[in-house]
């Protein structure tokens, strides 16, 4: 089977908790009880495949530069996009739109009046970043690598959630809580899958405590995740954040069935 399917697989069968078998003849299948094929993969590298956007056949190993480079239907962007153009359509088109492009003609107000608008959105990924450097520099903080349990609530129509075991971290007691779809019954029968956290302080507190946190990639993981920092007042009466969607590149992601831990806050 194809990597992807191979993946969703294995997925389905962790939200069941059963053991991932063999669509065909049953046997157990894990990641490291299955490797490639490679005299398949070559085979396969060869068959004709269907070109998204001109509809055209290629051989699969010639696909992804064709799309990228070759293809008359590929979407495309204009050369002044680095001064606000917001066109986007198929390359043929290209040349026809950037020879009647407004952008270039405005006048420099105008242009500086764009060039603000993307300074800005710069500005604020740079924040982002330079926060999250500042926050991996104070004097007290704690990482810990955590592993996701599987449980069931008490409820008549039981819901899947996924919690670890107790961690200490900066001198009090945490756990972490993680569920599929928002606690959908069956979340294997749904193909977008999204996955959501929360972080739980466990131990008492003598006053509310601000904290900090954020969600990054783990060095063995190949989940892509877009860094988001979360803020929190915990006290007696509030120890629970609100579940936050994991902040991943792409829903298909969530069919890896696995993501790098948060930090517990500095």
């Amino acid at each position: 089977m194809c990597a992807g399917c191979f993946i969703h697989l294995l997925a389905d069968s962790r939200l069941k908790e059963e053991q991932a078998t063999c669509p065909n003849c049953r046997c157990e299948i894990s990641k490291s009880l299955c490797c490639r094929n490679l005299a398949v993969e070559k085979a396969v590298s060869e068959l004709p495949a269907e070109c998204g956007f001109c509809a055209r056949q290629f051989p699969r190993s010639l696909l992804e530069r064709h799309q990228k480079e070759e293809c008359q239907d590929r979407v495309t962007q204009c050369r002044y996009k680095r001064i606000g153009c917001p066109w986007q359509g198929p390359f043929h088109e290209l040349s026809v739109h950037e020879a009647e492009c407004s952008h270039p003609t405005k006048t420099g107000n105008e242009l500086m009046e764009i060039l603000d608008e993307m300074d800005q959105s710069r500005h604020k990924e740079m924040q982002l970043y330079n926060s999250i450097f500042s926050l991996l520099s104070f004097e007290k903080i704690g990482y810990t690598e955590v592993q996701f349990r599987p449980y069931r609530t008490d409820d008549f129509i039981t819901r899947l959630y996924y919690e670890t075991p107790r961690l200490t971290v900066l001198n009090q007691t945490w756990v972490l809580k993680a569920r599929v779809n928002d606690s959908e019954r069956n979340p294997n029968l749904s193909c977008k899958r999204t996955l959501s956290f929360q972080l739980i302080l466990k131990s008492k507190v003598q006053s509310p405590m601000e904290c900090s946190f954020l969600l990054l990639e783990g060095p063995y993981d190949d989940v892509k995740i877009n860094p988001v920092i979360y803020h929190f007042v915990f006290s007696n009466e509030s120890n629970e954040t609100d579940y936050m969607a994991l902040p991943i590149v792409d829903s298909v992601e969530c069919k890896i069935g696995r993501a790098a831990p948060p930090p517990p806050p500095p």
